[in-house]
């Protein structure tokens, strides 16, 4: 049975995108996930299901939109897909805290690519369905900014930590 890594877009402590992790548990728990974990307070979660990609990114979208009163965007990927993501990271001697991957459901093609807006000195990388960004004044300070894309950002840290937990 795989193990899925589940990236809720605007999922945060405060705010209209509220969601306590343990109500984001008994949520997947109750759609039939199996070992169910979080990672901090931003709409980060682990599970094994028998079910593909593509079902179980429905199921999270319909049970949190029901949920939180608003559609909600998952973006799902295996254990072996993360691990993949950190180490496709184009920026591996960058501070890991400044750089952040813009994560979609979609593959990136050129045309995202020539869109981007990085006025602030940002580095841009390309990656399956994966835009990896370094922002050497921090995120904080950018005005980076990513064409209209369904997607989640998560640093490089965050990645490393959510491989580790779909790979155990």
């Amino acid at each position: 049975m795989p193990t899925y890594v589940a990236l809720l877009r605007a999922v945060n402590v405060g705010g209209t995108g509220k969601l306590p992790m343990k109500d984001l548990v008994k949520l997947c728990t109750k759609l039939g996930f199996a070992d169910v974990r979080t990672f901090i307070q931003s709409g980060n979660v682990v599970f094994r299901s028998k079910l593909g990609e593509r079902a179980v990114r429905t199921k999270l979208e319909v049970a949190l939109t029901e949920k939180m009163g608003k559609p909600a965007d998952v973006i799902v990927r295996t254990g072996p897909e993360m691990k993949a993501v950190l180490a496709a990271n184009p920026f591996p001697d960058a501070e890991p805290a400044k750089v952040g991957v813009f994560l979609m459901n979609e593959q990136v093609n050129q045309a995202l690519m020539e869109r981007i807006f990085a006025p602030t000195g940002e580095k841009v990388g390309a990656g399956k369905r994966e835009v990896y960004v370094y922002f050497p004044n921090g995120m904080g300070r950018s005005k980076f900014k990513i064409p209209k894309a369904v997607g989640t950002v998560r640093n490089i840290n965050s990645i490393a930590k959510l491989a580790t937990m779909a790979m155990s």
